[in-house]
């Protein structure tokens, strides 16, 4: 029988710090880089991290070379480059196998080599246009777009965050890092085989999900307001009949608001009035057709709403509120005209990494700032009875916005909010592709040759790109996802902690001793399956962070190869494939794709199934025991 030593008062301490960490990861409620960075804060507070070394990972290779590699990514983006090369790859006459082959090995191949959000973003509305000519739900090649660059970034140093990661925590417990191309081989085969496996079968049993379409593509029901105007047909029929007046729609009254009051739920014989505003769910592909067969009308920001809105905005600066009136009067509501030539209604998608996650339109002031009005919110699996101007927006959502086409640009730029619709082709510029594709290629050549340290090399790359104007300078820092960058630098000094104090060893000898029975290849198993199941509801970065130390304490207690137990936490960490929240690139096609928080496990599994089966005999056939 195994006897553990009692674990000391650190150990303790720092194992109820991160469970506390692992539990607000996967509840959700707060943003991962504020989790970590409180996590870091108590380790500092406790004394497990050292006031001098609490910042010390913003400064950790893994971080620089995560910023530098993002800077030359968007500058690979904007160059066209990408776009140039989908044109010659895919066919114009492409049928769903073939085009799905091409846009998903297009997107692992991408990803190995620059951000796999970023390719992602490039490739997505080519997926919905293609759907739509196609005649096929958009999820279905959103799906595999998404997955597929999530395997493509395993197979090189810098195609995702978890493999700087653990090439990290090599230098840190052996004096040498992973290079450029160490994950190759098994990273490559898997990804391989995963991509292989979704062009010929997995694409087909992704859940099937109602296509509709506004002018291009929007994914499910709309919760949108609809106006009860001066004169309107709709005045003085009941609920039920407004839902039954338009069958094709599947119109379907979630709440009424009237004199500023919401009825939610309301009853099928409730009549309705002059000024009532309906929120109501609607098919998008006839919701224009079913307001205007009701006499009813798109409502924006009345000007009562408009008034409460300025006096808000007031308090909130300090001044006297103005004196209110006492009316029972329905304020006047204004109608949005979808039909003016300088205007357009725009779909756009909020990623995960956008700043208007949990603030609403009325938050960022959007018909005063913007000049532009929100219309209508698609989130699929949830049902949204609030008003529009104050619903909480989340990432995932497809927002539908009508307004000025350099307004809306300026508002998707502003909160990096993605089109769904086909882009304009860019004007080509051989100068700026050849830019940007040879910066990146000269940076990885540098890097895997050993000419230079990866953090060096890119870091050089982002300041060529800024010298020869690759990239415009404003954008160098835009392109950096910052709540990446602190999540990374908080959590490393939180990893070196683990090691410190012994509390990964402690890990690693239950998981050796007690549950692997001291075997070394079941011990490698488990660590893969355990990284890509917390991969599943938690940050991937995060993950690894946690799981690297245990590897090397796994290893070390078996007195095996620790190379290949950190493979098994880098190949873990890039499989998020059950949910929406594991990996970005998974919630970026939620609303797009129409998806619910369940459909993603139907491919999902499979292919984490075939990681498993593949990545290990690779492992141990490329790094041995």
């Amino acid at each position: 029988m195994c006897h553990f030593a009692p674990m000391s008062q650190e150990q303790i301490t720092l194992f109820a710090i991160l469970a506390a960490t692992v539990a607000m990861f996967a509840w959700g409620r707060w943003r991962h880089d504020m989790v970590a960075m409180g996590a870091l804060l108590t380790c500092v507070l406790t004394g497990l991290v050292p006031s001098e070394e609490a910042f010390a990972g913003f400064g950790h290779p893994a971080v620089i070379t995560v910023a530098g590699v993002l800077v030359l990514s968007r500058s690979l983006q904007n160059s066209g480059a990408v776009d140039a090369l989908t044109r010659k790859i895919l066919p114009s006459d492409a049928t769903p196998l073939t085009m799905i082959a091409g846009l998903t090995t297009i997107a692992a191949a991408l990803s190995g080599f620059m951000n796999n959000v970023g390719a992602l973003a490039l490739l997505m509305p080519v997926a919905i246009k293609a759907a739509e000519k196609l005649d096929m739900p958009p999820g279905r090649l959103l799906m595999p777009l998404a997955f597929g660059s999530i395997l493509g970034g395993m197979t090189t140093l810098i195609g995702t965050p978890p493999n700087l990661i653990v090439s990290g925590y090599r230098q840190q417990t052996t004096g040498q890092a992973f290079s450029m191309f160490d994950y190759a081989p098994v990273g490559f085969t898997v990804a391989a085989v995963g991509v292989l496996f979704i062009i010929l079968i997995g694409w087909r049993i992704v859940p099937v999900r109602k296509r509709a379409g506004v002018e291009g593509f929007t994914s499910g029901a709309y919760v949108t307001e609809a106006l009860v105007g001066e004169g309107s047909s709709s005045i003085d029929r009941t609920v039920r009949q407004i839902e039954e007046a338009v069958p094709d729609a599947h119109l379907q009254v979630l709440a009424v608001v009237r004199r500023q009051v919401r009825l939610r739920a309301p009853r099928p014989g409730l009549t309705v009035r002059e000024g009532d505003i309906l929120i109501v769910e609607c098919e998008p592909a006839v919701m224009t057709n079913a307001l205007n067969s009701l006499d009813l009308a798109l409502s924006a920001t009345t000007p009562a709403q408009q008034a409460e809105e300025e006096e808000e905005e007031k308090a909130e600066n300090g001044e006297p509120e103005t004196k209110e009136t006492d009316t029972d009067e329905p304020s006047e509501p204004r109608e949005v005209a979808v039909d003016d030539d300088h205007t357009s209604l725009v779909e756009l998608v909020v990623p995960p990494n956008s700043i208007l996650i949990g603030l609403s339109a009325q938050g960022v002031n959007l018909r005063a700032r913007f000049h532009i009005s929100l219309v209508a919110i698609s989130r699929q699996g949830v049902r949204s009875v609030g008003r529009l101007r104050t619903t909480a927006i989340q990432a995932g959502d497809v927002l539908l916005l009508h307004g000025s086409d350099e307004a809306i640009s300026e508002f998707a730029t502003d909160f990096s909010l993605l089109p769904l619709a086909g882009r304009e082709l860019r004007l080509k510029d051989n100068r700026q592709m050849l830019l940007s594709a040879g910066i990146l290629l000269a940076s990885v050549l540098a890097a895997a040759t050993g000419l230079l340290a990866a953090p060096v090399a890119f870091i050089a790359g982002v300041l060529a790109s800024m010298v020869t104007r690759a990239i415009p300078l404003r954008q160098v820092y835009e392109a950096i996802d910052w709540p990446v960058i602190v999540l990374l630098a908080c959590l490393l000094p939180v990893a070196g902690a683990m090691l410190s104090t012994g509390a990964a060893d402690v890990v690693a000898n239950v998981l050796v001793t007690k549950i692997a029975w001291g075997k070394p290849v079941l011990a490698l198993v488990l660590i893969l399956i355990v990284t890509m199941t917390l991969s599943d509801i938690m940050n991937n970065a995060a993950t690894v962070a946690v799981m690297a130390p245990i590897a090397w304490g796994s290893a070390q207690a078996l007195g095996v190869n620790p190379d290949a137990f950190f493979m098994a936490v880098a190949i873990g960490g890039s499989c998020a494939f059950l949910t929406p929240i594991g990996h970005q690139n998974n919630t970026l096609i939620l609303g797009p794709g129409g998806f619910r928080f369940g459909d993603y496990w139907k491919l999902g599994l499979p292919v984490e199934i075939i990681v498993t089966v593949v990545s290990v005999p690779m492992i141990l056939l490329v790094w041995g025991l």
